[in-house]
């Protein structure tokens, strides 16, 4: 990324109270989850104890119990490990992949540029929920990382794709492009070292939107029974302790706190990502 790219993000959300507070909540939230995952006993944390069963908050275990009379609070910090690494896996893959698509798109036009876009609205015809129900429905022991690849692939990259090929666009008939292919630069010299630079800020903007839709996107999934595998910790999974009514109303500290985290982290990125997308602007402003 070049450095007055990095400078007018900065700047942006310097700026920006909220979205300096958010991006400070965040990474709190993140290096909090992550290191304390580190010290959880995985083994101890599955261990039940229906003596505890359905306890509400106590002393060393100020989240409350489970159904199975287990601590909630390291089944809130690995489940939103999970989130976040199925999350982050499936934003950057599928940014990344997009990114490419559209920059060829958007580049050579013509002949690629339809074939590209015809295949993305052949995906775009298809629901995506439809179509991960069905893969999740047909394919017996699935893993995360099949789950993570079939979302990947049959939907997360085609925003990006359609929002980098529409920049490459009016890039491509820019002077400093043109001047380029007149010196007889090649072309993904010119893709990868005069073009991408200057979509950097559209393109990280849309990384961090896309990495709150995924969050909600497979808590959601999970929550209905569609989504990471049965036995993978998942904020959706804690979510569903309220499916229940008896449970809604009686035991919110089984799916409260994780409701709450969702939230939070949702808003977090959403109000980063709009200051990202002021910062995109600005950046074009400049070209």
């Amino acid at each position: 990324m070049e450095r007055s790219a990095w400078r007018v993000i900065w700047n942006e959300i310097r700026s920006d109270k909220v979205a300096m507070l958010g991006l400070l909540l965040f990474v709190a939230i993140i290096a909090t989850v992550y290191i304390w995952s580190v010290f959880i006993d995985q083994g101890a944390m599955m261990e039940a104890n229906f003596r505890l069963r359905n306890a509400g908050p106590a002393p060393g275990a100020p989240l409350g119990f489970d159904p199975l009379g287990r601590s909630m609070v390291p089944h809130l910090i690995m489940s939103a490990r999970t989130s976040f690494n199925m999350a982050f896996l499936v934003t950057v893959i599928g940014v990344g992949f997009g990114m490419l698509l559209g920059l060829f798109a958007g580049f050579y036009g013509g002949h690629v540029d339809n074939i590209l876009m015809r295949v993305l609205d052949f995906f775009g015809m298809i629901p995506p929920i439809m179509l991960i129900i069905v893969f999740v429905s047909t394919t017996p022991n699935y893993t995360t990382i099949h789950f993570v690849l079939a979302y990947t692939i049959l939907y997360s990259w085609q925003g990006t794709a359609r929002v980098i090929r529409s920049m490459t666009l009016r890039q491509s008939n820019l002077e400093y492009v043109l001047a380029s292919k007149t010196l007889g630069t090649p072309n993904l010299v010119i893709i990868f070292r005069e073009v991408l630079p200057n979509l950097v800020s559209i393109s990280t903007a849309t990384l961090t939107l896309n990495m709150a839709y995924n969050i909600g996107f497979e808590t959601g999934l999970t929550f209905l029974g569609f989504g990471l595998p049965i036995g993978t910790p998942s904020l959706g999974r804690l979510v569903f302790y309220a499916a229940t009514p008896h449970a809604l109303r009686n035991y919110w500290w089984q799916w409260l706190p994780a409701a709450l985290l969702i939230i939070i982290m949702m808003l977090c990125i959403n109000f980063v990502g709009q200051a990202l997308n002021r910062a995109a602007d600005a950046k074009k402003r400049t070209i």
